[in-house]
């Protein structure tokens, strides 16, 4: 083997261990399952190493005149040696029956167990990623990793090494029985693993480099499938499903090529072992009738060690079959380790502390943030908004208004400059003391395919019935509520759809008041309403920001004239009350003539 391919095998040692190191802990729940199934493993290689014996008996005492006409056997009737040795032939079958279906059911029984303990840590780990991490993930990918990367992952976990072990005990056991036999047929038997073993390591890397490029495709065909999904409306309201399904072709037929290219290879791999074992198979009938003729071995000596040969040949088929298996597992455990092992950027400081219930006086210092490092959103932005008081953020699309409330719920942190909450910089504060004080109504409002009781306790989960009903009558959606198939128990369609915009932002407007905080983000709450459900939602939120610091984002400058402040974010990521806005990118916005009128100077 070339020099140039040791770093290689240095590489997937270090994978494995990685993925053992960070996966095992899963493992160790279930020991003692796994040690009956070990258990199992092993008398079931013991009925392998009795399972050509009775077969022995009968050809050597009972079809031909006795070898070793001193045996107890010799001494034996006939029809009884064939008797007992059918009935041994049963009981082994019943044992390996037994034991093989205990270790099957014990392996897949663990193997179900870990994937679930291992998916939940994923599910949890994803959630608490940070925003940037999400920001550049594909949904289709994650949700890919998630189902079919953690089943492939199970192989290498848990069946990989019950299979493994239970191969090379089998082995082990089946070569030292046949040295024992006859060493000389046994080094002939022997001779083909090392051959074997050198074609499996060279052909599971190249699987790897295959399953790791289908795993990238299969990950952009996901993603294709679930942008497309999401968006059904708008490709039929454009009429592109033709387009969109020949986009999906291309995709699907990359990802058909590379899994072809995976499977053509282990399809050639089997092809190569079946030949290697042929060869030997062929050289040990050879070798061994000339041993019998010899005088060496009586037939019934071969017969059990060609038996033996088919015991031996078999694990080390399925080995070689497995390291493709395990190749697949491999890939599919590093794209799993990449999700682990990413730290979320924000995360509660090792000072962090919980904070106390807060008045809710929000302050910009100095803040310059930007999603890359070479293109800054906000630039030295300061600002205050008193407790208590309703300020709106107003300015271009894309100036940075939704960046201010990401800010302020720490889903990002600023490179530069701080985010205060009565005056203390809210990075001292640990993420769920802080988020849990901050209420939030966005311009599409999320609901999920839960019932509308629990998509309104879903701010507050202590939350009553009498507390849902309370914030629901506040949000003005009580009574339509009442009218829905089974009220508040009726299970609404994913993201809300059974119902209309105006009712989906007031249940949005009673989760946002059920969790009582002193903080109020409103992110452009009124877009895409109607008349009469903008005057309803309007109620719902002038209740819901009565006493508590609001900040409303918005394009509406009949909103913004209602607020106790109006702060412009301008097209150089400055944050200034909108009367002092005095260049022209920033008067087109800020210094409207509406505004003007309206007293803001």
């Amino acid at each position: 083997m070339s020099a140039t391919r040791w770093p290689l095998d240095r590489a997937r040692i270090n994978s494995l261990r990685r993925l053992f190191r960070l996966f095992a802990p899963h493992l160790r729940p279930h020991r003692r399952r796994m040690l009956v199934a070990w258990l199992c493993m092993l008398g079931a290689t013991l009925a392998y190493l009795a399972q050509p014996w009775p077969l022995k008996l009968i050809f050597d005492y009972a079809l031909l005149p006795a070898a070793d006409a001193s045996s107890y056997f010799a001494s034996l009737p006939p029809s009884t040696l064939v008797t007992g040795a059918a009935l041994m032939v049963l009981v082994i079958a019943l044992l390996r029956g037994i034991l093989g279906y205990g270790q099957a059911y014990l392996t897949a029984s663990v193997g179900q167990r870990v994937i679930a303990s291992v998916r939940k840590q994923l599910f949890s780990h994803i959630q608490r990623l940070s925003q940037s991490f999400h920001d550049e993930q594909h949904s289709g990918d994650l949700l890919l990793r998630l189902t079919g990367d953690i089943q492939l992952l199970r192989d290498l976990l848990v069946n990989a090494v019950l299979l493994i072990t239970e191969r090379l005990l089998v082995m082990i056991a089946v070569a030292g029985v046949m040295l024992w036999m006859d060493w000389r047929l046994a080094l002939v038997a022997l001779m083909v693993l090392p051959a074997l073993a050198l074609v499996s390591f060279r052909t599971s890397g190249k699987i790897r480099h295959a399953t790791r490029k289908q795993r990238r495709r299969e990950s952009r065909t996901a993603n294709i499938l679930s942008e497309t999904i999401a968006a059904v409306p708008i490709i039929q309201a454009h009429a592109r499903e033709a387009w969109e399904d020949q986009r999906f072709e291309r995709q699907h037929k990359a990802s058909l090529k590379a899994g072809l290219r995976a499977t053509r290879l282990e399809a050639n791999l089997n092809k190569v072992v079946e030949v290697i074992l042929a060869a030997g198979t062929a050289a040990v009938l050879w070798y061994g009738v000339h041993r019998v003729l010899a005088g060496a071995l009586t037939p019934g000596d071969l017969l059990v060690f060609t038996a033996y040969l088919a015991t031996l040949y078999k694990p080390v088929r399925k080995l070689a079959t497995l390291t493709s298996r395990l190749a697949k597992s491999s890939i599919c455990g590093e794209r799993l380790i990449a999700i682990l092992e990413t730290e979320p950027e924000i995360r509660d400081l090792p000072t962090a502390h919980p904070a106390p219930p807060l008045r809710g006086d929000i302050e910009f210092r100095n803040v310059t943030f930007g999603y890359r490092d070479d293109r800054m959103v906000l630039r030295d932005a300061s600002f205050r908004i008193p407790a208590g008081k309703t300020a709106a953020l107003v300015g271009e699309s894309g100036a940075g208004k939704s960046t201010v409330a990401r800010l302020l719920l720490r889903f990002y942190d600023p490179q530069r400059g701080s985010v205060c909450i009565d005056g203390e910089d809210i990075r001292h504060y640990t993420l769920a003391s802080l988020r849990s004080q901050i209420s939030i109504v966005m311009q599409e409002p999320h609901l999920f395919a839960l019932s509308v009781r629990e998509n309104i306790a879903y701010g507050r989960l202590d939350a009553t019935d009498a507390d849902i009903e309370r914030a629901a009558r506040l949000a003005r959606a009580h009574d339509f509520i009442e009218r829905l198939p089974e009220g508040y128990d009726t299970v609404l369609a994913e993201g809300g759809a059974s119902l209309s915009a105006g009712q989906r932002q007031r249940i949005a407007i009673a989760r946002a008041i059920i969790r009582d905080a002193p903080i109020v983000i409103l992110d452009e709450p009124m877009t895409g309403l109607d008349a009469a459900s903008e005057a309803s939602v309007q109620q719902a939120l002038e209740r819901l920001t009565e006493g508590r610091t609001c900040l409303l984002i918005t394009h509406d400058h009949a909103s913004a004239l209602r607020t106790d402040l109006v702060l412009t974010v301008t097209t150089t990521g400055r944050v200034v009350p909108a009367a002092t806005a005095t260049s022209p990118a920033q008067s087109a916005t800020a210094a409207t003539p509406s505004l003007i009128e309206g007293g803001i100077r």
